[in-house]
């Protein structure tokens, strides 16, 4: 607003201080201007109205910035408290589920102290239950005729015959920690088929087990065991003695032995009577340590001679006994003396360890009550096994484990598994 005065002295203009101006005349007049300018109002849009938050003045005095967690808002009079929600930043992990496939990968097994053979990684072992393959086809006849004609839709299982053959391939097939084990074949009686007994429990552990089975003939005069497989080699225990020291690998001790069809590997006696050099406890335990080096199963034939050193040295080591008699009054009298023998020469342990062939192929046989010599020896030994009459072994040639009758084969199976269930599985080396 500008006021314009004048008066009859002049004109003059204030300033809009209200000082006054330039002075243009004398003469007294007033005029005063006033200019109204127009004033902007923001009018708020419905839709915004609709959704807008009134204002409150909030003072900062009533700000409490020392607590994180409550803040108090005080508006005009009233105070207001608003808790925000506390939220945990700790990342939460899922646990995982609890199954036996789950924990298998998650957890480590135990591990124990000695290590584990090859033989522990099995199927069951290593194979979920789910994802094995399918069952294999049942044996027997009725049984894989089902399996065919349901083309492979239903399978029964194996007929009762083959579980049986089954179940006495995995008792003779039973693994072995800590070493060899030893099994003397032995009788105080000549001529009762203990080399043919001898050979048949060869034959009978080499068909079924994965690992290496040698019989040595231990006999310190001249023994026939090399005669019952098909020989391979003229070397004897004689030249496992000389040529010890330089015998680094089995594939050179390999070279002294002869293997059956079977994988039975024999170990022939010394051939030569006269030789300066008998072969004693000494050899004996040279040809032993030697044969421990490379097989889990040693079989010796032993000689006649109960108390030769050989014996000794045989007794010495071995883990459970084979006790070969036959059926005549003599020959049983004769086995159950070695029985006898053993009990009172510090051997008790492997006398009820023991397991006794009863050969029923030689002479007198049926003349006697068979059931009465097995009645005996039960009171004595751990089991006993009756040997059946074979034409193929009577001749005292070489044996064929194949062309042996069926009832031969699964008594020597018989004799092989009892002695194994008689075997420590574990010992310290």
């Amino acid at each position: 607003m500008v006021t314009r005065r004048t008066d009859d002295d002049g004109v003059g203009i204030l300033d809009p201080d209200g000082q006054p101006g330039d002075i243009l005349g004398t003469s007294t007049e007033s005029l005063t201007f006033t200019v109204a300018l127009p004033v902007t109002v923001h009018e708020t849009p419905e839709d915004e109205a609709a959704v807008a938050i009134d204002e409150v003045a909030i003072s900062p005095d009533y700000l409490d910035a020392t607590s994180p967690a409550t803040t108090t808002i005080r508006v005009a009079s009233e105070a207001v408290a608003i808790v925000p929600e506390v939220v945990d930043e700790t990342p939460v992990v899922p646990a995982l589920p609890e199954n036996d496939a789950v924990a298998r990968r998650v957890r480590p097994r135990e591990v124990g102290s000695a290590p584990e053979p090859a033989s522990a990684l099995t199927a069951e072992r290593l194979i979920e239950t789910g994802r094995r393959a399918r069952k294999p086809a049942p044996e027997g006849f009725f049984q894989k005729l089902l399996y065919d004609v349901t083309f492979h839709l239903v399978n029964v299982g194996d007929s009762f015959a083959v579980r049986e053959r089954k179940a006495l391939d995995a008792r003779i097939a039973r693994s072995f920690e800590g070493g060899a084990r030893f099994i003397p074949v032995l009788t105080r009686k000549g001529g009762v088929g203990k080399t043919t007994i001898t050979t048949l429990l060869g034959m009978a552990m080499a068909d079924v087990r994965e690992d290496r089975v040698i019989a040595i003939d231990g006999n310190p005069d001249r023994g026939t065991l090399a005669d019952r497989i098909a020989a391979q080699s003229k070397a004897t225990v004689r030249d496992v003695v000389t040529n010890a020291p330089s015998l680094h690998n089995f594939t050179e001790f390999q070279a002294l032995i002869s293997r059956d069809e079977t994988r039975l590997d024999v170990l022939a006696s010394d051939s030569d009577p006269t030789s300066s050099d008998p072969f004693d406890e000494d050899s004996y335990n040279v040809v032993a340590d030697m044969a421990e080096r490379f097989y889990s199963v040693v079989i010796t034939d032993c000689g006649t001679g109960i108390v030769h050193s050989v014996m000794r040295a045989t007794l010495q080591r071995a883990d459970s006994i084979v006790v070969v008699s036959g059926g005549s009054v003599d020959e049983a009298r004769l086995a159950s003396e070695t029985l006898t023998w053993l009990d009172s020469n510090g051997y008790p342990e492997l006398v009820k360890n023991a397991v006794v062939a009863l050969n029923t192929a030689t002479q007198g046989t049926n003349l006697v009550k068979i059931e009465e010599i097995e009645a005996h020896f039960r009171s004595r030994v751990r089991d006993i096994v009756r040997i059946p009459y074979d034409p193929s072994l009577a001749t005292g040639s070489v044996i064929d484990y194949d062309l042996i009758k069926p009832l031969t084969r699964d008594a020597a199976r018989e004799l092989a598994a009892l002695v194994v269930d008689g075997l420590p599985a574990e010992r310290a080396i």
